[in-house]
């Protein structure tokens, strides 16, 4: 097959996956404006990778996945965030000068650092992600139940390791304790 009849043929593949596209948009996020441009940005990403497809394949799965990726990406992005009227923010936040906070949240990603693997894993995609159940099990593979299973471990670990003192100190800074969470967030959410 020539390359220009490949990208003809990949392209009336592609188009035939819009109203797929957008039917699992809609379903993964709840609304039909967020649904139709999850599938636009699905589109344009396949597009821009075309190169990486072999023809023959299963598009629909590759293209699925796209979508999941890219809507469980702007999850983990959007639960940090929210609008807030700026003359009301000015008003009602008060800025935190202890530096108690930050000490402590070291203090828990060194806990959560002592966790095994797959109970880490767990606890900081609904923990720290925000993430619900379904959607960790979809992005480790593993049933519900398990997630929270893993879950209830990872909870009770910690509060072990605190009520026995057993939190040793790493070369890691308080100031990175956020920033060092939430890459291992992202570390579990690319690796699916």
């Amino acid at each position: 097959m020539s390359e220009l009849s490949e990208a003809k043929a990949f392209e009336a593949e592609l188009i035939s996956l819009i109203p797929h596209l957008r039917a699992f948009g809609r379903h993964l996020s709840g609304d039909v404006q967020r649904g139709e441009d999850l599938a636009q940005e699905t589109l344009a990403k396949a597009w821009a990778s075309r190169h990486r497809f072999t023809m023959g394949t299963n598009m629909t799965a590759w293209t699925f996945m796209i979508l999941r990726n890219a809507f469980f990406s702007e999850q983990r992005r959007s639960w940090r965030s929210s609008s807030l009227d700026p003359d009301v923010a000015a008003r009602t936040l008060v800025a935190v000068t202890g530096d108690t906070d930050r000490l402590e949240l070291d203090e828990l990603r060194r806990a959560i650092g002592m966790l095994s693997p797959d109970h880490r894993e767990a606890l900081l995609l609904i923990g720290a992600a925000g993430l619900s159940y379904e959607e960790a099990s979809a992005i480790t593979g593993c049933a519900i139940g398990t997630i929270k299973s893993r879950v209830s471990r990872a909870r009770d670990q910690l509060a072990l390791f605190y009520a026995e003192g057993r939190i040793g100190a790493d070369a890691g800074q308080p100031q990175d304790a956020m920033s060092a969470i939430f890459s291992q967030v992202d570390g579990f959410v690319a690796a699916a």
